[in-house]
């Protein structure tokens, strides 16, 4: 007896293995058979990991640095750049600009603009151009914050990190100042906040 219900269920095993392993049985010369291709993407790749998507990494400048010279003429940092260390391609969603305690935005332009405000005035014009694309800059509409990119546009996209010819997109910007009556260093004036997103076929 208790060879019968071994034998029966090494047969059984047997079936059910044969059954697994061929999506169609094709018992005619030239037939064909169709065999899903599955995906499951988990934290480290293996079948057993938690389900998980494709890790993001992006680095952001964490300073703007400028210089304002007693002539009035702002030098920015030229090699300012965000980085995609992902494998996947991402893209600038939008960038926005918030003036520091004590300091507003205004619209930015030539420094003369600024030549007839008073000394500490505290006002701070500010343009940006990310990748190369468009220059965007502040206005008048709001001295405590603005957009100055509300959508993606050309320079906003960068690749995987597998392709480092354009995982990277360089910053360039550029300000104007009121006039300051005394020194200050390292002071913030304001605050740039990059939100990134993943560049979607959607």
């Amino acid at each position: 007896m208790k060879k019968f219900l071994a034998l029966a269920l090494a047969l059984c095993m047997c079936v059910c293995m044969s059954a697994t392993a061929f999506a169609a049985e094709i018992d005619t010369s030239g037939g064909s058979g169709s065999t899903p291709v599955s995906l499951t993407s988990t934290d480290d790749g293996t079948s057993g990991g938690d389900p998980s998507g494709t890790a993001m990494s992006v680095t952001v400048p964490t300073a703007l640095p400028m210089t304002m010279s007693q002539t009035g003429d702002v030098t920015t940092a030229d090699n300012c750049r965000i980085v995609n260390n992902s494998y996947g391609a991402v893209r600038v969603k939008s960038v926005e600009i918030t003036a520091a305690s004590g300091w507003s935005l205004t619209a930015f332009g030539d420094k003369s603009t600024l030549a007839r405000e008073k000394v500490d005035s505290n006002k701070l014009g500010f343009a940006i151009r990310i990748g190369g694309g468009t220059q965007c800059a502040t206005d008048a509409s709001n001295a405590n914050t603005q957009a100055l990119i509300s959508t993606p546009v050309a320079g906003c996209y960068m690749t995987g990190a597998g392709d480092t010819t354009a995982n990277s997109v360089a910053i360039d910007y550029a300000a104007i100042v009121t006039p300051l009556s005394g020194a200050v260093t390292n002071a913030t004036v304001a605050n740039v906040i990059f939100i990134i997103e993943w560049d979607t076929a959607a």
